[in-house]
């Protein structure tokens, strides 16, 4: 397989934000879309001003995708400080707590002077939110639950566990996204209390907002998919195939680490399902999707947050 290969180079940042004008004593907080250039530019602050880079994507924790999720490759992470990143195996647990916890020591031993300055960065809206706004600390849900709402999805979607939910719980998830309607599910079988009221408890973040300084990558629509189509040929061209296939043999398409962009369609392929082209612009158009997703969650819940435009 070919991990070498730089996918984050061909970014840009234009003129709109002076980076030496970074506040030294400040966590910089990066997010965007997917081929937005975030690694590019924590890369570029790393190397230029010092500090370590700390993965906030959901899919760049797993051991088993280093081109798929535009991971940094091994030059890019020899050139500065990286953490975070693909350090979890496919099977093991894993959740935005857990990513929280993990961070915490890193964002101690820079406060105390023991440690560089975070550079934080990815497109999961749910780590970085979690991270500046604190995160409800809501019971494990215990594997029987789990089990039972892994087959009411699967055999009837998850229209049926969201019309069970509390009013306050169901107004508040996206009922476009099973697996949130089915985590709410599963919180109130477990504890009894919707998630809105687990939420309403929510302790003091980690990293207040005013605490940082968050950039936000705004690409123009059109730009941003005419990059997300380019990556994933050069996904491909670095061995996207090889990674998907050296997982088939364990794939679960409900896994948590198989929401990998463009997995799904590349497993189809090499099942003989579909051909190459096909599975590529499938792929592409998920990715889009997934972009655009991205865009609107963030206009949503990203106001305070410097714009940033990419050339």
């Amino acid at each position: 397989m070919a991990s070498g290969i730089n996918l984050h180079r061909s970014f840009r940042i234009t003129a709109v934000f002076d980076l030496a004008a970074l506040p030294a004593d400040r966590p910089v907080l990066i997010a965007g879309a997917t081929a937005s250039g975030k690694s590019a530019l924590a890369l570029e602050i790393a190397e230029k001003s010092g500090g370590v880079v700390v993965n906030a994507d959901a899919l760049q924790v797993w051991s088993c995708w280093r081109v798929l999720s535009a991971r940094p490759s091994a030059d890019e992470e020899a050139r500065a400080p990286h953490a975070l990143y693909g350090h979890r195996a496919p099977g093991e647990e894993y959740s935005v707590g857990a990513w929280l916890r993990e961070i915490g020591p890193i964002l101690a031993a820079f406060r105390a002077g023991t440690g560089p300055r975070p550079i934080i960065v990815g497109g999961t809206g749910l780590y970085l939110s979690a991270l500046t706004e604190g995160l409800a600390e809501i019971p494990a849900t215990p594997p029987e639950i789990r089990a039972r709402a892994d087959q009411r999805r699967a055999a009837e979607g998850s229209a049926g566990m969201l019309a069970e939910l509390d009013p306050a719980s169901a107004a508040r998830v996206d009922p476009r996204n099973p697996m949130r309607v089915q985590r709410a599910w599963e919180v109130l079988q477990a504890t009894g209390r919707g998630l809105a009221a687990w939420q309403h408890e929510t302790p003091p973040p980690l990293l207040p907002l005013a605490e940082a300084t968050a950039l936000l990558l705004s690409p123009e629509r059109d730009l941003l998919a005419a990059r997300i189509d380019r990556r994933f040929e050069t996904m491909l061209e670095s061995g996207a195939l090889d990674e998907v296939r050296t997982v088939l043999p364990q794939w679960d398409a409900s896994a948590l680490w198989a929401k990998a962009i463009g997995a799904p369609e590349l497993v189809t392929h090499l099942r003989g399902e579909i051909d190459l082209a096909t599975a590529t612009e499938r792929a592409k158009a998920a990715s889009r999707q997934y972009a655009k997703r991205q865009r609107t969650w963030f206009r949503g819940r990203m106001g305070g947050w410097h714009n940033i435009l990419r050339g």
